[in-house]
């Protein structure tokens, strides 16, 4: 068996990076920036003001100060002229701040008769005016790779870049094994249970910015695998789930190997998850998961994201980790690096429960991994862990 981190390096070394293509602003959120993106305006391109109020000169805001009115400025219409002294032009958050002016003093400071303003509140030395360029100046620069979150996209906008180059999603095939499994929605027969794992694995790499595609479930004979393994033609990364381990029904590394797969690994000392695989087969790489519910999950959180990220340009780097006090004291940990399902609440992870691989309401319920190194000895509440957050 080899270690986590050993896994991992070969998983990389399988993570062949991705074309890139552009896309629409719209369709860019989640997506991967491949190349840096400068702004090709200046944001925002005027001074402007900050509040709904006034525009004068700065040294006639004096308290009981009047002045008159001689135009309006509001969002899109810009007042044309040049302030004079003892004028102020009425405007509105978000419009250009008038030639001659400096200060907007807000309209709760001032009452208005007719043409004319009186300064009744002291206005304070805030001049309510956005300088020219403050968010950002044409030509700034947005870096990559990064995956695109809610606010890049709107600062792609605001930078006027309608089309965005981005890393082609990772296309994953995901094949369930064995003769026990239906789809949902069908009958299960008396000895039969229904497919959970592609699901939830769908939704765990959809999360991370692949494009998953669930083939039909393979039965336990070497003409349906074989047959199924067909079917993920054109994906960049195929996974399988179950019959990865070395029972008289577990055929995907013999199957593999006669279709030609360049085995890198196989066998990792962790829990959940020893009975994993991994190689190349027709150029493409091929990650063998266990079969246990809560094992591939964990499987695919340690070492299927990760790879995705790797494959889409993001690094290779396991999943990120973060140390934490217990909320309650921990048994000693066996001999294999440990990911038990944990819940992180008001600071503090605790044990999710029993820690039974098959136990999906367990997972559910479970927001953490908690990761224990092997031969981790007990440790009493307060001691910090790692944990690895999982949504």
């Amino acid at each position: 068996m080899i270690t986590v981190a050993q896994a991992l390096d070969h998983l990389f070394d399988l993570a062949d990076a991705l074309p890139t293509e552009t896309v629409p602003l719209r369709s860019a959120a989640g997506r991967v920036l491949a190349e840096p993106m400068a702004a090709t305006r200046t944001q925002p391109p005027f001074a402007a003001s900050s509040m709904d109020g006034y525009a004068l000169k700065s040294v006639e805001a004096d308290l009981h100060a009047q002045l008159k009115v001689v135009g309006e400025a509001a969002a899109g219409h810009s007042w044309d002229g040049t302030l004079g002294p003892g004028q102020a032009v009425r405007i509105f958050t978000g419009a250009p701040v008038p030639d001659g002016a400096d200060k907007v003093v807000i309209q709760e400071d001032v009452t208005r008769s007719g043409a004319l303003i009186t300064i009744t509140d002291d206005p304070g030395p805030k001049d309510n005016i956005r300088p020219a360029g403050v968010d950002f100046t044409h030509g700034t620069i947005m870096s990559a790779p990064r995956k695109l979150s809610p606010g890049d996209v709107a600062l792609l906008a605001s930078m006027n870049c309608p089309d965005v180059p981005v890393v082609r999603k990772p296309v994953v095939a995901l094949i369930s094994t064995g003769d026990e499994l239906v789809m949902p929605g069908e009958t299960p027969g008396p000895d039969q249970i229904i497919a959970s794992n592609t699901f939830g694995l769908a939704a765990l790499l959809e999360n991370a910015g692949a494009s998953a595609r669930i083939l039909p479930i393979a039965r336990d004979s070497h003409a349906s695998l074989a047959t199924v393994l067909g079917l993920s033609q054109g994906a960049d990364l195929v996974v399988t789930i179950g019959g990865a381990s070395v029972g008289d029904h577990d055929l995907v590394a013999d199957v593999a190997a006669d279709l030609g797969m360049d085995q890198a690994f196989y066998k990792v000392a962790m829990r959940p998850g020893k009975p994993l695989m991994a190689g190349r087969l027709g150029g493409v790489p091929m990650v063998g998961l266990p079969g246990n519910p809560v094992s591939a999950m964990v499987c695919g959180t340690i070492f299927l994201v990760p790879m995705l990220r790797a494959m889409m340009g993001l690094g290779r780097a396991p999943a990120s980790r973060i140390r934490l006090p217990l909320a309650g004291g921990i048994d000693a940990n066996g001999p294999r690096e440990h990911y038990m399902r944990a819940i992180v609440v008001d600071g503090t992870v605790r044990s999710a429960g029993l820690q039974d691989s098959s136990l999906l309401s367990v997972l559910a319920a479970a927001n953490a991994l908690m990761v224990r190194p092997p031969h981790d000895p007990a440790h009493p509440a307060g001691t910090e862990v790692d944990v690895i957050a999982i949504d």
